[in-house]
This record gives structure tokens, C-alpha cells and sequence, in this order.
């Protein structure tokens, strides 16, 4: 369903098993990100008031998760580490040209965005099937099912905003170009890296 041309290597779980609390905060900026973009769309694509509507869900839905994975971080009697920059993100979003049309640009935002949510749900998915920790694997597969939404969500307005056709060859661009990103990650205990 995702299109995804290279899954993670299963081996990711692992790592990530060996320190928990790493990808807890990875996670936890992964999602104030995440509403922070929603943020973006609504200060940059007033005209949109379906897109505005949306992203005003969004930003709250994605706070939420936010709070909640901040939870476990503060049950497990540890705080929020610091920030880090997200490899994969920093690569991916080298994809598209600057510049061109307002609505090319917002397309292009949108097929990021929609990039971004499927390999979250994918590494999600890993982690609710892999983690011994039942509770975590648990609060993951919830997590799962929403990413997949937020992911048709910002796809669909791609499309919505873009001539269809020329929409999914850029998907299928973008899905090309992240498999090799992705050829290079997974080593680390982050959510996309």
C-alpha cells in the first residue's frame, strides 16, 4: 500500500531494542515536527480552506502523539533528550528543484510530507510486530494506522493540487530517489534513520 521501493532491513529493530529511550526522543521531535509542518501549510496555503481545515486536525493529532510519546519518556523516568537533525529528512527534501509555481512547490511539500508519513508507518509497523516490550509494540501499531492516513491525506492533496499524471510520475520519482537515501540508513536508532 505504502509504494515503498526498499523496505527497512529488520535488523533496524534491534537497534532500536538496544536503546529505547534513543528513539523515544527521536520520536517524540519526529512528531512535534510533524505538527509543526501542518503548522507550515496553513501559515503558507491560506487561499486552501480544505487544506487549512485538515491541517488544523493535523497539527493537533500530531501534538497528541507528541504528548503521549513524552509520556512514556517521563514513565520510564527519563526526560526529553535534545534535539537532532533527521538525516533522512535533510536528504530527501534535496529532491525536487527550488523555486517554480506556488502550487508546484506546494505539491511538492505535499508528496515530502506524504513520503515522510509512509516511512514512518512502515518503521511503525516493524516496531508493533518486532518489540518484546508488548505495550510499546502496542502503542506503535496505533501509531501505525494513523501515519497510514496522514500519509493518503497529504498523497491525495498532492493530487488534488497537481495534475494527476504528473503527480504520481513525481511520487514515483520521489519513492525512487528515497530507496537509495534509504540504502544508507537504518543503522541508527531513529524513526527515519
Amino acid at each position: 500500500m505504502l509504494g515503498l521501493k526498499l523496505p527497512t532491513d529488520p535488523r533496524w529493530v534491534n537497534i532500536v531494542s538496544k536503546n529505547i529511550d534513543e528513539i523515544l526522543t527521536d520520536h517524540a521531535y519526529c512528531e512535534q515536527k510533524a505538527a509543526s509542518t501542518a503548522i507550515s501549510f496553513i501559515v503558507t496555503y491560506p487561499e486552501y480552506p480544505e487544506l487549512v481545515q485538515e491541517m488544523i486536525a493535523l497539527s493537533r493529532e500530531e501534538m497528541g502523539h507528541f504528548k503521549m510519546v513524552h509520556d512514556r519518556i517521563l514513565a520510564r523516568g527519563k526526560t526529553l533528550g535534545r534535539y537532532r537533525k533527521d538525516e533522512y529528512v535533510i536528504q530527501l527534501m534535496k529532491f525536487f528543484p527550488k523555486g517554480g509555481s506556488r502550487i508546484t512547490q506546494l505539491v511538492h511539500r505535499l508528496l515530502y510530507a506524504a513520503l515522510i508519513e509512509a516511512r514512518s508507518c512502515e518503521r511503525f509497523r516493524l516496531l508493533s510486530e518486532e518489540l518484546e516490550d508488548k505495550e510499546l509494540a502496542e502503542f506503535y501499531r496505533k501509531l501505525m494506522v494513523s501515519e497510514a492516513g496522514h500519509y493518503t491525506l497529504f498523497l491525495n492533496f498532492a493530487r488534488k493540487f497537481g495534475e494527476r499524471k504528473e503527480v504520481d510520475e513525481k511520487w514515483q520519482q520521489l519513492l525512487n530517489y528515497e530507496a537509495g537515501i534509504m540504502k544508507d540508513l537504518g543503522k541508527k536508532e531513529t524513526i527515519h534513520g
